[in-house]
């Protein structure tokens, strides 16, 4: 049975239109008086559907989303020793100065990941962890040396910045998933379960190993 057009089908249900619509000609409908809709009436009001090639815009956004992690894994490299020499807990050094070799095996993977795509490794500026870095700097400015209130202030902001890792990380394992592209899952998987750990490790320390005495300054 041939499917009735939609306006067709209106006529024989016995539809009407709405008092809120006039329609002027056979090619625009406009809000009538006494519709008072910020929202203007579309031709259509049906859904078009569009379908889509998987790879179509999903690609580029994987290699951009790669390109910003490899800028923000480099500003990385050059920001954390800033903090490692600005805490004071030996612990803390400890963790920051290990996450920092870690972030430099970091960049060496999305290096494989690229070499993976068949590009050359480019950056992309990352706003997020330009943002988040530069915070960090204003902890360190905002605190005295050797205080309980610095040292917290590095981990605060040092979990910022994993947490924004992890969820980029996280997305763009999965993306790559979609896409086929294995190999490179695994590889930002196993970046993804460093900078988990990473987390965890800030959080022990910040718990166990900074102390707060009564008479600390407020």
């Amino acid at each position: 049975m041939a499917k009735l057009s939609s306006k067709n089908a209106d006529v024989k249900l016995g539809k009407k239109t709405p008092a809120s619509y006039s329609t002027t000609d056979a090619d625009t409908i406009t809000p009538a008086a006494d519709n008072d809709s910020k929202y203007q009436p579309t031709e259509n009001a049906e859904m078009n559907t569009q379908s889509l090639d998987p790879e179509d815009g999903l690609f580029k956004l994987f290699t951009d989303s790669v390109k910003d992690l490899y800028w923000a894994e480099n500003h990385l490299v050059k920001a954390l020793p800033k903090m490692i020499n600005a805490a004071s807990a030996s612990s803390l050094k400890d963790a920051i100065s290990n996450h920092l070799e870690q972030t430099k095996t970091h960049v060496e993977r999305l290096e494989q990941v690229f070499e993976l795509l068949g590009k050359k490794p480019q950056a992309e500026k990352c706003d997020a962890m330009e943002g988040l870095t530069k915070e960090g700097e204003g902890v360190i400015e905002d605190t005295d040396i050797g205080t309980p209130a610095r040292d917290l202030g590095i981990i605060m902001a040092s979990q910022k910045v994993e947490h924004y890792e992890i969820s980029a990380y996280t997305g763009l394992s999965k993306l790559a998933v979609k896409l086929g592209l294995n190999d490179a899952a695994n590889i930002l998987s196993e970046t993804l379960a460093e900078e988990q750990q990473a987390d965890e490790t800030l959080a022990g320390v910040a718990d166990n190993d900074i102390k707060i005495s009564s008479d600390t300054e407020k």
